[in-house]
């Protein structure tokens, strides 16, 4: 049954126009799925990473980091709907200060390393079906981005989600769009290959991409970093930040015992009963910020050895076919990291970077952080914290996990923050105008809608 069960899903895919390498990769992972697969890393199979190099401690020539920009490619991850947000369009389309949003300050940077360094700096977007077209009607705006003939995108791949009972394309009548779901970011390497933006890249010059997501203002161009990696001569490199106890879902890089290659360790690739390990941030010290660096030369070296399959590690996802309805079918999204390409080269390395290149908004609460007076925006489109440390937010989500909720309780904009040390908020609260939040904030619930009145000072 599974073997029809695969032709059935493989065509589909190719009914919808999906690529073929994208198909041929759904395969690989259909099968491991087949046999048992569960991608589950054991603590037993790896050691922790402790020695990263630090960014800190480099020592690159100014000259051999503007020529490493010259050679570079800004990749940003921009296929996500904001949906747990409760957006239907791109979350880099969502405004964060002054009516700027995601997308602009991310023009904003690459626009101003160019004039800084001379170099072309391509800026290149993968995006979705999802997120294409209102992405490319807002890039209209900046006539003077695209570089040469290259695109300013490139388009993820899609597959469908599988029944968990049998493997079978899921079928859902009453809304065919749920039964197609994205491959993962580790997509990122097929599609480049697919899409014929590798080889362009390559053919225009360019050696090396950074890739980000969109959401992840912190992670702007960066010339030292792109000399460090040149000069290391490795095909891959991961940005990893120092673990705190607020960063113990995020997946870390460890050492696979067997053969002493750095892979990638995500939460879903643990199992339940290893969790503590996961989250113990003196145990796994540094954390993937999803920032990271590789050799396009390289990569499409291996791709074309493995025939577009890099072979990363199954992520197997259950949900239900209808998120929104806990009734309908039980399926598999088979996903993959891009971070855990990390494992596919040989010589792939680790650079541990400050936590001002990791500012990404999955919440409301890093929103309203962002919104606020604790950080200010230079001129080359970067964040720049302005208080030591920025302070901790805490939103009820009943009233705030969605934009439009949240947008409603803050219409003079967000509180100053600058002075605080956290905001915590239970409770319906609508923000009057000029409110001052110093040391730490409360709003405890009231039973009933209230407004916090302008000029408050809380």
């Amino acid at each position: 049954m599974s073997e029809q069960a695969l032709r059935d899903a493989q065509q589909k895919m190719a009914d919808a126009g999906v690529h073929r390498t994208a198909i041929d990769v759904f395969g690989h992972y259909y099968r491991e799925l087949e046999g048992g697969a569960t991608g589950l890393i054991r603590e037993d199979d790896i050691r922790p990473m402790t020695e990263p190099p630090m960014i800190e401690e480099l020592d690159i020539d100014a000259e051999q980091a503007r020529e490493a920009l010259a050679k570079t490619v800004v990749i940003k991850l921009n296929g996500g709907l904001g949906t747990s947000m409760g957006m239907a369009k791109a979350k880099s389309l969502l405004p964060v200060r002054d009516g700027r949003t995601f997308l602009d300050l991310i023009v904003e940077q690459v626009l101003a390393a160019r004039a800084e360094y001379g170099a072309r700096l391509p800026l290149l977007l993968m995006n979705s079906f999802n997120t294409r077209d209102d992405t490319l009607e807002a890039l209209a705006r900046y006539p003077d981005l695209p570089v040469e003939d290259l695109p300013l995108d490139f388009l993820q791949s899609q597959e469908p989600k599988l029944r968990t009972d049998d493997l079978t394309a899921v079928e859902w009548p009453a809304d065919p769009h749920l039964e197609w779901c994205p491959p993962g970011h580790g997509d990122l390497y097929p599609s480049l290959l697919a899409s014929g933006v590798l080889d362009a890249l390559i053919e225009a010059g360019f050696r090396y991409a950074t890739v980000s997501n969109s959401d992840n203002l912190g992670a702007g161009p960066d010339a030292t970093l792109a000399g460090w990696f040149a000069a290391s001569g490795a095909p891959y490199a991961a940005e990893v930040c120092r673990r705190t106890p607020m960063d113990r879902k995020g997946g870390h890089l460890a050492i696979r015992t067997s053969d002493d290659q750095l892979i990638l360790r995500e939460t879903a690739q643990t199992a339940p009963e290893e969790m503590d390990f996961f989250t113990d941030e003196n145990r796994h010290p540094y954390f993937h910020t999803n920032n990271l660096w590789f050799d396009l030369e390289r990569l499409a070296e291996v791709l074309r050895e493995r025939d577009g399959v890099l072979g990363l590690p199954l992520i197997r996802n259950v949900k239900t076919v209808d998120p929104k309805d806990a009734d309908s079918p039980e399926v598999f999204q088979i996903e993959s990291a891009m971070g855990a390409a990390v494992q596919v080269f040989e010589g792939a390395t680790a650079i541990c970077v400050p936590r001002t290149r990791f500012l990404p908004v999955k919440t409301t609460n890093e929103l309203l952080l962002l919104r606020s007076d604790a950080y200010e925006v230079r001129p080359d489109g970067r964040l720049r914290l302005l208080p030591e440390s920025a302070p901790t937010i805490d939103l009820d989500p009943t009233y705030y996990k969605k934009i439009g909720d949240f947008e409603k309780r803050f219409p003079q904009g967000a509180p100053s923050l600058r002075q605080a040390r956290s905001l915590s908020i239970e409770g319906d609260w609508t923000f009057g105008a000029d409110v001052v939040v110093e040391g730490q904030g409360t709003l405890d619930d009231a039973g009933e809608p209230r407004t916090v009145a302008d000029g408050t000072t809380l």
